[in-house]
Formats: structure tokens, sequence, C-alpha cells
């Protein structure tokens, strides 16, 4: 690739999406107050010298404060898969924060159990408790491994994604063991004594970790999503599964992002059984909700646990966790929101993105390559796909990754910031799809044309 192109390409998207954007660009020039002048760090995370400012967003479409509309293939970064602001969502939340009050009453309500016996028909786990965000629920479910093994480390893939738990940012260095992940903020300690990697498709690394007798827990993402789609090969989940029995480890499935499988994730797509499951995100319709469900066989071992403080200060829980509004969202999301149907329906759709990106890549022969899973669909620099995380870390390209960004974003079209993902939600059309599919085309063609 001719790299001075590309960067002339860059530099005049970056212009243009200044010229384009005056009104996002003040409003973030005036944040003075901000750490970072944004909400949260990460939205600093943009192509371009500053990001987009919200005004409106519906269904697949969002709209920032200089007048523009884009069709919305980020979503929250899985946030918003149920689309933005679902009438029936928007609805539930009205009636339980307005006509009906007690957002946050501390007391349970009927929906709970609902949303509860739901998640079990999709994902199989016989007993729910919820949190705000999927951090805590793979938080909490690391406090409860820990205490029903006596064991100290949790294990984690390389380069794996499961939010902010200090256990989970580890990496497997050059010398094949783990170390700590690079930028990792403040850590309390260092990561090896917490925590053991392996990277993802590698039984063999995985068996020399639990060896030692010392993981509780192995806390990972069915698929890898956030440093790209990475698929699990033939046999290597079902490796995990058994590697896991063997040493008396648990399994926990993060399906945060890989909810994009199906109605029950992978789990239920592909037929596994996880001891624990964790999810947020999207099933709560945009409203902050987490989950973990566990086996009806560990919910037991646990509450028969009479020194085991689970009702107050015992590290497991939030005032706010399961609070009236978070669950009456999820029950409005996952009863008509996230249905069987409207995954069928979104699956179809990832596949025809999935089918015009390989085309482009076809068209000019370039060694990039496009992962799917389900309704989600990734392209990356690189050919074969990754197979690992860390791999997969070393096919990234800031500045062609920018480039398309913002190329995409000057024409209404957003992917996610931190990859190059793309996520069907139940209002997105097939011309959404194809404006992708022509865009993207055009934007090789100047590339490399």
């Amino acid at each position: 690739m001719d790299r001075t192109r590309l960067q002339q390409l860059l530099a005049r998207e970056s212009a243009e999406a200044e010229r384009r954007n005056p009104r996002s660009q003040a409003a973030y020039q005036r944040a003075d107050h901000l750490f970072g002048r944004v909400p949260m760090t990460w939205m600093n995370k943009t192509a371009g010298a500053f990001p987009r400012y919200l005004d409106t967003a519906r269904g697949a479409r969002v709209t920032d404060i200089d007048g523009h509309e884009y069709i919305d293939f980020c979503l929250g970064d899985t946030g918003a898969m149920a689309g933005h602001s679902p009438a029936v969502v928007a609805e539930a939340v009205r009636s339980r924060f307005g006509e009906l009050g007690g957002a946050t009453a501390m007391l349970p309500t009927e929906d709970a159990e609902w949303v509860g016996a739901e998640l079990t028909r999709r994902f199989g786990l016989a007993r729910w408790s919820f949190s705000l965000t999927a951090t805590d629920a793979n938080r909490w479910s690391i406090r409860l491994a820990r205490a029903v093994t006596g064991r100290p480390k949790i294990l984690v893939n390389s380069y794996s994604y499961h939010g902010s738990v200090d256990e989970s940012l580890i990496v497997v260095g050059p010398d094949g063991h783990g170390t700590a992940r690079p930028g990792n903020v403040g850590a309390p300690c260092d990561v090896t004594l917490t925590s053991r990697v392996a990277e993802f498709n590698d039984l063999a690394q995985l068996e020399r970790e639990l060896a030692h007798g010392d993981v509780a827990a192995v806390l990972m993402e069915p698929a890898l999503t956030n440093i790209g789609i990475v698929l699990p090969e033939p046999g290597y989940l079902e490796g995990v599964r058994a590697l896991t029995r063997q040493y008396g480890t648990l399994l926990i499935n993060d399906e945060t992002h890989t909810f994009s499988a199906g109605p029950g994730g992978c789990t239920a797509a592909w037929g596994l059984e996880p001891d624990l499951l964790t999810i947020g995100k999207a099933i709560g319709g945009g409203i902050p909700a987490g989950a973990y469900g566990l086996s009806a066989e560990l919910a037991e071992q646990l509450l028969d646990r009479d020194d085991l403080d689970l009702v107050d200060m015992g590290g497991v829980g939030g005032t706010l966790a399961g609070n009236a509004l978070s669950v009456a969202a999820m029950r409005a999301t996952l009863e008509h929101v996230l249905t069987d149907e409207a995954f069928d329906s979104m699956a179809k759709l990832s596949e025809r993105f999935e089918a015009g990106v390989r085309a482009g890549i076809d068209t000019w022969a370039l060694p990039w390559s496009v992962s799917r899973l389900g309704a989600r669909t990734e392209y990356r620099f690189a050919d074969p796909a990754p197979r690992n995380g860390t791999e997969s870390a070393g096919a990234a390209d800031t500045e062609l990754e920018d480039f398309l960004h913002l190329y995409l974003a000057n024409r209404g079209i957003l992917l996610t910031p931190f990859h190059n993902m793309a996520l069907m939600c139940p209002a997105t059309t097939e011309e959404d799809v194809d404006t992708h599919t022509d865009v993207f085309a055009a934007a090789l063609a100047e590339l490399v044309g």
C-alpha cells in the first residue's frame, strides 16, 4: 500500500471532518471541566481531532449537533444493539419512572422473575442476579468463583475484553508468559499475582496454566470481539470445557458482545455449558443493565455457605443493581425487541454486509479478511484472519483505520471507533447495508485504485 497516498487521503478527510462539524469542534474546545474534555475518556478514541456530539438517535440512525444524520453500525459498541430508544422500551421506562415511580426503591419487582426466566430460556443457566454493567457482573462472578473453589487466580485470554476488571488486564508476553497489558492504569498489584493468561485457540497453553492448580475460573468470551472478531477453531471450546472440568476450574462465559451470535449468544448457538455467564449492555435496550447467571448446583453451593455475606457487605452487589427501572427496560427489550425473530433478520443483514465487504476486498485483491459473528461483522487488515488476540492486536493499522472511519463518517456512516466493527439492530435495513458497501468500495478505489 502506498503510505504516502494513505496519509494524503487521511489529511483530506480530517480537514473535511473539521469543515463539516464546527459545532462539535466548538463544544469539544469548551469542555474545560471534563477530564480529557469528554464525559468518559474512551470517547477520545475517535478518528479525527474531536468527537462528533450527539443530538438525536432513533433506531439505526443518529444525528449530530451539526445536523448530519448517520447510519449507525456502531450502536453504542453493542449497548444499543436493540436500536436507539425502541418505542416499547421507552414506554416501559416512562411508565416505571413516571407513572409508577420508584426507579430505585430497594424493593424487587415482579419483572425481575420474568427476566430471570427468560435469560434461563435463552442461555440455560438456572439462577440469575443483576448488576448495572457487565464489568460488575464479571467482578462479582469472579468473587463467587474464588469463594466456592478456594483458589486465588483467574485465567483470561490474551487481549480479551471484560470491561475494567483488574484481573483481566493481562496479556501473553514475548516469552509466552503473562505480563501486564500495556497502559494498565493504577494497577493495585502485579496482575500476575491475581491472574493467568493463555492465547485464544491454544489448548496446550491453557492446560499449562491450569495445571498449576490455582485457577478458580476461566473468564472468556466464546469468540474474541474487542480486539477484532477472532472465531474459535473447531474443537477449541469443547477442549476448554473438558480442561476446566479436568482441573476443577469453573468456566465463565462473557456474552456481552457475543450476544450478537443469537438470542442466547454463543452459549445457545454452539451448545456450550458454562458454570456462570455474564452479560450486559444490549439487554437493557440502552438503559444501564447487566446480569450474571449461575448453574443450579453452583447457586446451591453458594447459598448453603453460612460464612459468605451475600446480603450486605460481602463484596457482591450494589445499591442500584437490580433497580426497578433497569429491570423494566430489560423485560421490554427481551420480550419485544431482541426477539428470536429479530436475531434472524439481523443475522441475514450481517451476512449481506459481510458479502459486500468481501466483494470490495476481492476486487482489489487486498490481503485483508472479514469475520462475522451473527449480527456482528468486522474487517481486518490481515489474511488469513488472526487466530488469537496477540495476532489480532498486531494486525491493527491506526492510519488505515482512521482513514476508513473518517471517510465513512464524512459520508454518513458510523462504525465502532475501537475497530472496524459493524453491528445490525432490528431497525437496520438492506439499504443501510448497501450504502456501506458502496461507500466502502469508493474508499478502496481511492486508496488503492
